[in-house]
């Protein structure tokens, strides 16, 4: 499916090094996610070069940085990305895929009996439902690809980590614009900017990976209902 040897390459630009293992389990999630997109919407990128640059790449990146550790919550994470490829790269995570459409919770619990990976836990849940129950405050790291601007992000993603944990968003080019709108919304939800990495993708496309340090507990009243959060963002 993939071209491993080329993935390889591609990665080693960032000092993301690949067992030859971990490379025929991103193969074999390629071939998975293509076969099961003709019957349930999962992506519109299924070309080989596509799948590893816009989805492996992507999610090796972030896996690679130091502070993925732990438990890990993948918000709306769709596919499985970046969530279940930073399992295949970090097999010592604990990862909680949450994801509010059962069809893509089914090919994710597909996906991942398909490929053997264990300490996966599967949330079929909107993050700011998911954040009223047990697992308010329970992840050392939450993160989301492609889920919505900063500030809402913020509001679905912060209540779920705990003290001294990191929210990791990653974003595009616009990420200047959105952080600077979403300062007011950590500062209430219990956050703090840390900084933002900058890199590029194997395609050329810019990626920007900002960090947000959870120094304080989220005020009982965050996150409110998925209805005002998207109206009134913070």
């Amino acid at each position: 499916m993939i071209d491993k040897a080329r993935l390889a390459q591609k990665c080693s630009t960032w000092n993301i090094v690949l067992t030859p293992s971990q490379l025929d389990m991103l193969d074999e999630y390629a071939q998975i996610l293509v076969d099961y997109n003709q019957k349930v919407n999962l992506t519109a990128i299924t070309t080989p070069e596509g799948i590893e640059d816009r989805h492996f790449a992507d999610s090796l990146l972030f896996a690679a940085q130091p502070e993925v550790a732990g438990r890990l919550v993948d918000v709306g994470t769709g596919a499985g990305f970046p969530g279940v490829v930073a399992k295949i790269l970090k097999p010592e995570l604990a990862l909680t895929l949450m994801e509010p459409t059962g069809k893509r919770v089914e090919f994710l619990k597909y996906a991942c009996a398909q490929l053997g990976l264990h300490g996966v836990e599967f949330a079929k849940e909107r993050a700011e439902e998911a954040a009223r129950k047990p697992w308010r405050e329970q992840f050392d790291v939450a993160c989301a690809r492609a889920v919505a601007a900063l500030p809402v992000l913020a509001e679905y993603c912060l209540p779920l980590v705990r003290v001294g944990g990191v929210f990791i968003a990653l974003k595009g080019p616009d990420a200047p614009g959105e952080l600077a709108a979403a300062q007011p919304a950590l500062h209430k939800l219990g956050g703090q900017y840390a900084e933002t990495r900058a890199f590029t993708l194997p395609d050329g496309s810019e990626r920007r990976l900002i960090l947000a340090k959870k120094i304080s507990q989220t005020p009982t009243v965050y996150p409110r209902n998925g209805g005002k959060i998207a109206k009134s963002p913070l």
